[in-house]
């Protein structure tokens, strides 16, 4: 059985994995915004041609077949405009890590915030996750903006948290629990 996901957030977006095919678009969304992922994401050195792109959708795709991952394109009116997904999963505690990123085009229509609260969703009523973390870097505002705009707990900070190129930078800790989560959304 080959794993599927698919989650139609409204009439403009939906979610689903990626496959071999996406991977010319993924490359493409990339690239054209790579100055500006950079300054939060630490695999851009390593995403230069659209093989890599593949590699990183064939990788989402066993971590989705393991249940250790779930990685989505995000699909803003068909076009793949970014990714959004489960970085990770601790099965034992019923957490999942979100994580997502978005073409610096595709900004300010609300595209992530209705994906990441899509996800959110699907996170607590499908996958019964008790809690659900969004780490972003202290001075990524936009990306903590999401968290803070769909009722997640601000929760702490991680010092010197990852490495991203030539520094450190401290992450920000958002929570959200499945009995808050309907309170909020």
């Amino acid at each position: 059985m080959i794993p599927s996901f698919y989650y139609e957030v409204d009439e403009e977006i939906t979610l689903r994995l990626l496959t071999a095919k996406d991977a010319p678009a993924l490359f493409a969304i990339t690239d054209r915004s790579r100055v500006y992922l950079k300054e939060w994401l630490p695999w851009l050195d390593q995403t230069t041609e659209v093989a890599d792109s593949k590699q990183f959708i064939e990788n989402s795709f066993h971590l989705f077949a393991e249940r250790t991952g779930l990685t989505a394109g995000i699909f803003y009116q068909e076009e793949l405009v970014g990714v959004v997904g489960y970085n990770s999963f601790d099965w034992r505690n019923q957490i999942g890590y979100i994580g997502y990123w978005l073409a610096v085009d595709y900004q300010g229509k609300g595209i992530m915030s209705r994906a990441v609260s899509a996800m959110v969703n699907y996170g607590f009523h499908v996958l019964q996750l008790n809690r659900i973390d969004i780490r972003a870097a202290y001075e990524n505002k936009k990306s903590r903006a999401i968290a803070e705009r769909l009722g997640f707990t601000k929760e702490g900070q991680i010092r010197q948290a990852e490495w991203l190129y030539d520094h450190y930078v401290d992450h920000i800790v958002y929570g959200m629990l499945a009995q808050d989560w309907g309170q909020s959304s």
